[in-house]
Order: structure tokens, then sequence, then C-alpha cells
């Protein structure tokens, strides 16, 4: 599903990311990231969806060397991934409804497809009573849960987290990490950035530690 051989990320500036990294992840699985800031965590993240292309080293998602993939190619890459930032990157001009069924308009999908998975989607997530909300009038715990109802609406197989929790309280943050139990227990691959060691130490997923751009553990999560 996700493999990284010996990837390595260095900037136009100099800075040199991720060193050598290697990692494995079967359909299915669910891992954690970890490290300080600065670590490695997020660029490994973005290497995998393609915001970013390695150095070196070569990255294989659901079978297909990265390396391999033009640019026209890469907006099909991305509706199998569903990404979920720390910020949310709402739009606040636009209701809930239309921030989470944005993925499926530009995929062309038919209106009364887009309706009925966007509503199935904010049920997930607990905010079906909020589709007609304007994103300035949620919480931060909500905004977030909308986040994540438009990264899962198109039902990618593969959810990437970068911080999901880093601005959230510890009962907000244990909720947003039990959505991505829930997702993990309905099959999809997850990924997820996170610091915060007190909460996931408590989840019983494999933790891939990061430190100055290194993995600094040799436990793959199968």
């Amino acid at each position: 599903m996700i493999q990284l051989q010996n990837v390595s990320k260095r900037y136009p500036s100099g800075q040199e990311a991720l060193s050598g990294v290697s990692l494995s992840m079967r359909p299915g699985d669910m891992a954690f990231l970890t490290g300080h800031s600065g670590a490695g965590k997020s660029t490994l993240l973005k290497l995998i969806a393609l915001i970013e292309r390695p150095s070196r080293g070569q990255i294989a998602v659901n079978g297909q060397n990265l390396a391999n993939l033009r640019r026209r190619g890469v907006p099909f890459h991305r509706r199998n991934i569903g990404i979920i930032f720390q910020d949310h990157h709402l739009l606040h001009d636009r209701t809930v409804f239309d921030n989470v069924a944005l993925p499926l308009v530009i995929a062309g999908y038919r209106p009364q497809e887009i309706g009925r998975r966007v509503r199935a989607a904010l049920d997930k997530v607990g905010l079906l009573h909020k589709e007609k909300a304007l994103p300035v009038t949620l919480s931060s715990g909500e905004q977030q849960r909308v986040g994540i109802a438009r990264a899962v609406v198109n039902r990618p197989p593969i959810l990437l987290a970068d911080e999901p929790t880093g601005n959230l309280d510890p009962d907000l943050s244990r909720e947003i990490m039990n959505l991505f139990l829930v997702f993990n227990q309905l099959g999809a691959t997850v990924l997820i950035a996170s610091h915060d060691l007190e909460l996931i130490s408590t989840l019983g997923k494999p933790m891939i530690r990061l430190h100055d751009g290194r993995r600094i553990d040799a436990t793959d999560t199968a």
C-alpha cells in the first residue's frame, strides 16, 4: 500500500528534511509518525501525497512507483488519498455541506450522489445537523471534523493527517483520534503525524519515530 525505500528530501535552501527513510504499510494498517518539530513528519506526508517529490529514493503507493507518475497523473493519485491538516483549510464563505462536497464536485459527481455522500460523511463525524452552517460558527473541534469529513467523502483507501489534534484540548483530541480508529476499522490505511505521545501511546498502534529527518526505530507497521 505505502512503501518508502531510502527516501531523502533536500529543499533548495539546503535543508535536509528527510534522510534515508524507509517504511512499509500494508492495506488496512494504521500508524503514527512522531518526532520533534522539524523532524520531517510533514515532509514525509507531502511526499506520499505528491505535494513534494523526493530528492533520492523510491516511493510506491498502491503499487505505483511515484517516480514514474507524470504531472497529469497527480490529481488521480490524490483522489485515492484523504488529507487532513491541522488548520483545516476550510472555505469560510461556503457552508459545511459545500466544503465537504468540494472533492466530489471537482471529480464530477452528480448532485444526487454528492448529497448522499456528503450527508453520510457528516453523519460519520457527528455533524449532519451542521450542514448549512458556515465554518466560522463552529468550534475548533467541529471545524476539524468537517476537514475529516471532506477527506473521507470520496472514500479514499488512504488517510494522511498532519497534527490533526494540535490545536485541540485533550478530550477533543481523543474524540478526533477515535474517528481515525473508526475509519481504520472500516478498512482505510491511516498514517497520522502527531507529537502527542501521551495520547497516541494509549491507542495500541505502531509509532514511526523520526529525529532530524532520520528514522530512529527499526519496527515497521507489519
